[in-house]
C-alpha cells in the first residue's frame, strides 16, 4: 500500500487531513461541480440472493482493470454499515483480490462518520423531547411526532420502545423507536448534500412532528440544525483511501438501498469526476432499488450523466430463481429459468436509455457447462457481456469486462420512471408498473391520508424513493425470478424534508434489522498484535 499523502501529491489534492497512514478527508474544495470532466460508470445487478452477487467486488475490480489499461481511473462507493458487517454480511469492502484498504477499519468505525451521523440524529431527538419537556411552545402533538432515534447496529429490540417512564423529571412518556443509521434520514441528507450551507438547510427541513391541527414542525423550529452541521462538519467530507492494486477510492456516506436511495455521496461523485477520467460507482441492490434511485434521484439532484451502466450477475443466483434447492449444485435447466430475472433488469435499464453490459461474476462452484450455457443464452440474445475473474485475480481478471464498458461510454439521454411535477400517487404508480411490473397498486387509507398531507403542506414535488424488499423485483420477497401479475402494496408514506423524499414503505420492509440466528460478529475476533479478523 502507498503512503496516502503519496496518493494525494499523485492526485494533485493539497486540501485533505491525514487520518493514520493509508486513509484521508478530502476538502469540500475538491468537490467542485464546475470542475466534473471525467466519466460516470454505475454498477448495478440482478435480483440479490443470500449469497450476494459482488457489486462492490466489480466495481473495485473493474477500476483496478482500467489502471492496468492505461486509464485514469478511480472509485467512488459507500461506506459500510456497522448492522451487516456484524448481522448477515460481515465485511463490505470487496473480496478476493479486488478490495479497498485498509479494509478492517473501513469496516468498523473509519473515519468516524457514522458515530457522527448518529451523534447528530440523536441530538435531535434529545432536542424534541426537551422541548415539549418546558412547554412545548410549537405544539408538537406527542402522538405524531415522526422523527426516531437512531443506532448503527441490527437490533430488533428497538424497533418500538417507550421512553420517558418513570419520575416526570424523566421526561415526556411516549412511544418512540430507533432506525439503523443508515437508515437515518440524516444520512440521507449527507449523501445529497453539496455543501455546508446546503447540509444546514436541509437539516433545517427534517419535519420532527405535525402540531395538532396536521401543521408541519421542523427542525429549524427548535433550532437545531446548526449544533447537528457542527457535529457532521468533518463527516461532510468525502474520505479516499486504495484498492490493492492502488487505485484511489473515495468511500463516504452509506444509505441503504431498500429503505434509502443506495448510493455514496454526491460530494464524493463530485470530487471522483473533478480527479479521474473514469469513475465507477455503484448503487444498492437490483436495477429496481438503487440503480432507479440514482437515475431518478442523483442524476436529477446531482445533474450528473451515467455515461455507462454495467449489470452484475452470477450463474448461482440465475439457478436460485430458477428454483434450484442447492445453488452450489450443477443445475442447467434452473439457470435457463432463472436467467430470465436478468433479462428483467436489463430491459429497466434500457427503458432508462442505456444499453448495458454484463459482468458474469464467476464463482468456483460455477462449472464449464453452466458457463458455456450462460455465454451460448447471452450471444443468441446479442447482449453485451463479459466474463468477470476479478475476485481471483484482480485488475487482470477484468480486462475483457473493462474493454467492453470502454466501447459502450456514450452520451446517454435519460428517460427518467416519472416527471417530477407527476402528482405524488402518480409517481409511485410509475415506478411500480415501469420498473417492477405491477399489475395493480394498492394504496391503505393511512398511506393515502399520508400523500395529501404531504400534497397539502407544499411537497408534492419530492422524490419518490421506495422502501421495499430487495429479495425480488416485486414487494413480495417470496416472489423469484419474473413475477407476473402482482399487486404493490403501500402501506403507509414516510416524509422527509430534508432529503425531499416521499417514502412509500411497500410490504413489510423494516428500518431496523435483526441479528440472524448466528450473526457474523461470532466469527469477529482481534490477537494480541491487534489484528483483526472474521470480516471477510
Amino acid at each position: 500500500m502507498q503512503d496516502i499523502q503519496e496518493i494525494m501529491k499523485m492526485l494533485g489534492i493539497k486540501d485533505y487531513d491525514s487520518y493514520g497512514k493509508y486513509a484521508a478527508k478530502i476538502g469540500i474544495s475538491n468537490c467542485n461541480p464546475e470542475k466534473n470532466h471525467g466519466k460516470l460508470i454505475l454498477i448495478t445487478a440482478m435480483t440479490p440472493t443470500p449469497a450476494g452477487e459482488g457489486k462492490t467486488t466489480t466495481a473495485i475490480g473493474l477500476a483496478q482493470a482500467l489502471k492496468r489499461l492505461g486509464k485514469n481511473a478511480g472509485i467512488a462507493i459507500r461506506e459500510p454499515s456497522l448492522g451487516p458487517c456484524f448481522g448477515v454480511k460481515g465485511g463490505a469492502t470487496g473480496g478476493g483480490k479486488s478490495t479497498v484498504e485498509p479494509s478492517d477499519k473501513i469496516n468498523l468505525i473509519f473515519t468516524g462518520d457514522f458515530p457522527a451521523i448518529s451523534a447528530a440524529h440523536n441530538l435531535l431527538s434529545a432536542m424534541i423531547n426537551n422541548h415539549i419537556y418546558y412547554g412545548n411552545e410549537l405544539g408538537i402533538d406527542v402522538k405524531k411526532i415522526t422523527f426516531p432515534r437512531t443506532v448503527d447496529m441490527d437490533d430488533r429490540s428497538l424497533r418500538s420502545i417507550i421512553v420517558g417512564d418513570g419520575p416526570k423529571s424523566n421526561g415526556i412518556l411516549a412511544s418512540d423507536s430507533f432506525v439503523i443509521t443508515a437508515a437515518s434520514e440524516i444520512m440521507a441528507i449527507m449523501a445529497l448534500s453539496k455543501g455546508y450551507e446546503d447540509l444546514k438547510e436541509r437539516l433545517g427541513n427534517i419535519i420532527i412532528g405535525y402540531t395538532t391541527n396536521n401543521r408541519p414542525v421542523f427542525a429549524r423550529d427548535i433550532k437545531a440544525n446548526g449544533a447537528m452541521a457542527a457535529l457532521l462538519s468533518d463527516a461532510l467530507k468525502p474520505n479516499i483511501v486504495q484498492s490493492v492494486e492502488n487505485v484511489p477510492a473515495i468511500i463516504h456516506t452509506g444509505p441503504f438501498g431498500n429503505i434509502a436511495h443506495g448510493t455514496s455521496s454526491i460530494l464524493g461523485d463530485y470530487a471522483a469526476l473533478n480527479m479521474f477520467d473514469y469513475t465507477v460507482t455503484e448503487a444498492g441492490f437490483g436495477s429496481d432499488l438503487g440503480f432507479e434511485k440514482f437515475m431518478d434521484i442523483v442524476t436529477r439532484e446531482a445533474k450528473i450523466p451515467v455515461d455507462a451502466v454495467v449489470i452484475v450477475a452470477t450463474i448461482r443466483a440465475m439457478k436460485h430463481h430458477g428454483g434450484a434447492k442447492n445453488i452450489d449444485e450443477e443445475n442447467v435447466p434452473a439457470l435457463k429459468t432463472g436467467i430470465e430475472n436478468l433479462f428483467a433488469h436489463i430491459k429497466n435499464i434500457e427503458n432508462f436509455g442505456i444499453e448495458p453490459v454484463v459482468a458474469l461474476n464467476i464463482h468456483p462452484v460455477d462449472t464449464d457447462n453452466e458457463i458455456k450455457a450462460t455465454s451460448e443464452i447471452l450471444d443468441t440474445k446479442k447482449i453485451k457481456y463479459a466474463i468477470s475473474n476479478v475476485y481471483s485475480q484482480g485488475g487482470e481478471g477484468g480486462i475483457q469486462l473493462a474493454e467492453k464498458v470502454l466501447g459502450s461510454i456514450r452520451e446517454n439521454k435519460i428517460t427518467y420512471a416519472y416527471d417530477i411535477n407527476d402528482p405524488i400517487r402518480v409517481k409511485i404508480e410509475k415506478i411500480a408498473r415501469k420498473v417492477y411490473g405491477a399489475r395493480d397498486i394498492e394504496f391503505s387509507k393511512e398511506a393515502l391520508m399520508d400523500i395529501k398531507r404531504a400534497e397539502n403542506n407544499g411537497f408534492g414535488k419530492f422524490y419518490v424513493c421506495m422502501a421495499k424488499t430487495q429479495s425480488s423485483i416485486s414487494d413480495n420477497p417470496s416472489l423469484l425470478n419474473v413475477p407476473e401479475n402482482f399487486k404493490v402494496k403501500v402501506n403507509s408514506i414516510v416524509i422527509n424534508g430534508g432529503s425531499e423524499f416521499i417514502i412509500p414503505i411497500l410490504g413489510n420492509i423494516m428500518t431496523m434489522p435483526g441479528l440472524p440466528r448466528h450473526p457474523a460478529a461470532e466469527k469477529i475476533d482481534i490477537d494480541s498484535n491487534g489484528n483483526i479478523t472474521g470480516l471477510s
